[in-house]
């Protein structure tokens, strides 16, 4: 499973994930005693760079932090993923989770506000460390301050470094993505129609690739996935669904099915056969993705399932009409 190239995963608003769990249902308006506490590095990006050590793969990392919690998160990283930070003022973000016997609650601060001249270092940092035949991964929300001139030149940074990107955004930043010549987009059902303003996954999906993408995958929950890809004869496409109904914590499944992504793009830049390779690649994104499903946090797979899924997973062709 591991590819050529280690895989640079940018994740520019990480977060000191904590989780409270409480005996019974929570009081909101009362007094609740925790009984246990944990405390991650999380954030999509981390989420993707766990799964792909999962895989087998060798990954980095690269985004920013600042202040205590910076520090904290830091220290909370996998020793086995190397991160180069770019340090800031602001104090990177926490977002907590009140899980009780009933349901989980999660508060997810935004951010600390970022500006030019932090994502200047960032997209140098990226410039430097992104390889030809690589994969340059940018996933998850970015910070107050973001521009999407920011995203376009990150992109370009690692396209003149001969990487390929695979960007997991949303809102402006993912149609700046597409115009900026993504390699492969990874939005979910609704965020595809709610950038685009289109009424189906295909129409979405075909104005992004219209804008300058090159592929677009899109999940869609207990549907699987839906892969778009831009060819000199129009526009090739499939769709993969789970082989079976999971059931657990859904957090997680769109940053697994990521970094399976990462992966096939990671084999294409290698000199795969794409006709080959993206078929094979959306199946074992859809294993990742219903394998994630079964593990209660997120970044982590359960590799026994995902080898079990992964056989039973057909991958169909449909036209998409031109």
């Amino acid at each position: 499973m591991t590819g050529a190239c280690p895989i640079l995963v940018v994740t520019p608003n990480p977060a000191v994930d904590v989780t409270y769990h409480v005996a019974e249902e929570v009081a909101w308006d009362g007094v609740n005693r925790v009984q246990s506490v944990t405390r991650r590095a999380g954030g999509k990006g981390l989420n993707v760079a766990s799964v792909l050590l999962q895989l087998g793969a060798a990954a980095e990392l690269a985004g920013f932090l600042g202040g205590p919690q910076g520090e904290a998160l830091r220290r909370l990283v996998d020793i086995r993923l190397d991160g180069d930070w770019v340090d800031i003022e602001g104090e990177t973000r926490c977002t907590t989770a009140v899980v009780d016997t009933r349901s989980t609650t999660l508060f997810n601060e935004p951010g600390p506000a970022v500006g030019d001249a932090d994502w200047e270092c960032l997209t140098r940092d990226v410039a430097a460390r992104a390889t030809q035949g690589g994969v340059v991964v940018l996933s998850g929300s970015c910070p107050p301050g973001t521009k999407p001139e920011h995203v376009k030149a990150l992109i370009d940074a690692a396209h003149a470094a001969g990487a390929s990107v695979l960007a997991d955004t949303s809102g402006p930043l993912l149609l700046e993505a597409a115009a900026a010549g993504a390699d492969l987009l990874k939005p979910n059902r609704e965020e595809l129609l709610e950038a685009t303003g289109a009424d189906t996954v295909t129409a979405g999906a075909t104005a992004l690739l219209e804008r300058g993408a090159s592929a677009i995958a899109v999940s869609s929950g207990e549907k699987g996935l839906f892969l778009f890809i831009r060819t000199d004869d129009g526009i090739s496409s499939w769709s993969a669904a789970p082989a079976e109904v999971v059931h657990g914590n859904p957090t997680g499944a769109g940053d697994a099915a990521v970094a399976a992504l990462a992966l096939g793009l990671n084999r294409i830049a290698a000199g795969a056969d794409p006709s080959v390779a993206w078929p094979r690649t959306l199946a074992e994104a859809v294993a990742a993705s219903a394998a994630a499903v079964l593990i209660p946090v997120a970044g982590s797979i359960d590799t026994v399932a995902r080898e079990r899924f992964l056989p039973n997973i057909h991958v169909k062709e449909f036209h998409v009409a031109h």
